[in-house]
This record gives structure tokens, sequence and C-alpha cells, in this order.
């Protein structure tokens, strides 16, 4: 699974590079009331994203830079839509964040545990409500995986 490891690492960073520009999209739109939770997500990813940066470049990679914009999965018109958005940033994060969980070791495993376990948090403050297993939704075949050929790079 070492060869894995890698994949891993740097799809979980492709996604902490859309969050952090999802957040900033959710900042705009979200409602004064909830603007602190998304400060500190926005601060969460950005560290997070840093971290991964590292590990890649520890792993042998080369992180790639942020796309310059990434496409929303819906229009963010209002404080609701952001919320909306901020539950899908963090549901698609837990689902990387578990692949990665799978295939390292050691502290790689328990780092990509934790942020699993803050995404999965952070998306049921969003939503409302919560899953049974985050991260471990069930994908659809119509939705490549976001580091597949038929992703776009820019997609959230």
């Amino acid at each position: 699974m070492k060869d894995q490891e890698l994949p891993a690492a740097e799809a979980a960073l492709a996604a902490e590079y859309a969050a952090v520009y999802g957040y900033g999209v959710v900042g705009a739109r979200i409602s004064a009331a909830r603007r602190k939770d998304a400060q500190a997500a926005y601060d969460a990813h950005r560290a997070r994203r840093d971290a991964l940066r590292r590990t890649v470049r520890d792993l042998g990679g080369r992180p790639p830079a942020a796309a310059a914009a990434y496409e929303l999965p819906f229009p963010v018109p209002d404080a609701a839509a952001a919320a909306r958005l901020a539950a899908e940033l963090e549901d698609r994060l837990a689902a990387v964040y578990a692949d990665l969980v799978r295939v390292s070791e050691k502290s790689r495993r328990l780092d990509a545990a934790a942020a699993l376990r803050e995404a999965a948090v952070r998306a049921v403050s969003w939503r409302g409500s919560g899953v049974a297993f985050p991260g471990l939704a069930e994908r659809t075949t119509a939705d490549p995986p976001p580091d597949s050929p038929g992703a776009p790079s820019n997609a959230l």
C-alpha cells in the first residue's frame, strides 16, 4: 500500500486546495452568525493544505500549485447555499481522507484519521445532520474520483 500513499496524499491536497477556494465563496455569502465558523474552517483547511504539501514532498512527490479557480457544484447566491457548499466540501474531504487512512501507516494514518473526523464534524455542523460512516459514502459510477483522468482538475 506504500505505492498508493503518494496518490492518496496528492488527492487530499487537491481537495484541500478546493476547500480553501470554496470557503472563500462560503465566507462571502454566509450569514454573520456563521462567519466565525467559516473563518475557522478556512484557517483549518489552509493548515491542512500546508501540512499535505510537506507530506507530498516527504513521500517523494512534487506538490502541484492550486488552480486559479474551481468550478462550484451548484450556484451559491445566499447564506443557505453557502452552508450547503460548506457541508459538501467537508463531505468530499472526508472521502479523500478515508482513502488516505486506508493506505497510510503510523503518524500519517493518525493525521488522516484526525482530518477525517474534523471534516465529518464540520459537515454535521453545516448540515445539521450526519451520516453513519463519514467518508465512506458510495460513489456513483457517473462521478469519477477527483484524481481520475475523467475528473476536471478544477472541480470542487
